[in-house]
């Protein structure tokens, strides 16, 4: 195996490994509530005037499943949505108490994941964070021109 296979085949089994970790605590904290549901309610808590649009750019996610998670979460009350008065065609969502509390607790997941991975973290250098970074930030480049390339935009299917 070269060393683009390997790079590749690690950013993998790391992904992997990160989402299973992960899920298993954020699934027994969040017991009700969906992935894509506690991801929307963070975007949600981040963002002064969420909508549709800017949501499914933001989370690679069609605008129709967008559409239907909000309309869930409205009916779960935690999220809720209003209009500009200068603008009554475009409907925006918000956090309610009961929101910014599943919020809460999804960012001390977070930072429990954060506190559980410094080890590593601690070790790496700043020359070596500036290597991945500029790898990462290279390779995301050129996946978006590919996608471009492809005149398809997954986050409209």
């Amino acid at each position: 195996m070269n060393k683009k296979e390997q790079v590749l085949t690690h950013f993998r089994d790391l992904f992997s490994k990160l989402v299973w970790l992960n899920k298993l605590k954020m699934e027994s904290s969040l017991t009700d509530y969906k992935p894509s549901e506690v991801h929307c309610i963070e975007y949600i808590g981040h963002h002064t005037d969420a909508n549709v649009t800017k949501m499914s750019e933001s989370l690679y996610m069609t605008r129709g499943a967008i559409s239907k998670i909000t309309k869930k979460l409205i009916d779960k009350q935690l999220i809720e949505s209003y209009q500009k008065p200068d603008n009554k065609k475009e409907i925006y969502f918000k956090l309610t108490e009961q929101g910014i509390q599943i919020q809460h607790m999804h960012e001390q997941l977070h930072q429990e994941f954060e506190k559980r991975d410094q080890v590593v973290f601690e070790q790496v250098t700043d020359e070596q964070f500036e290597n991945m970074l500029r790898f990462i930030e290279k390779y995301s480049n050129h996946l978006d021109d590919e996608i471009k390339k492809l005149d398809h935009d997954p986050k409209s299917e």
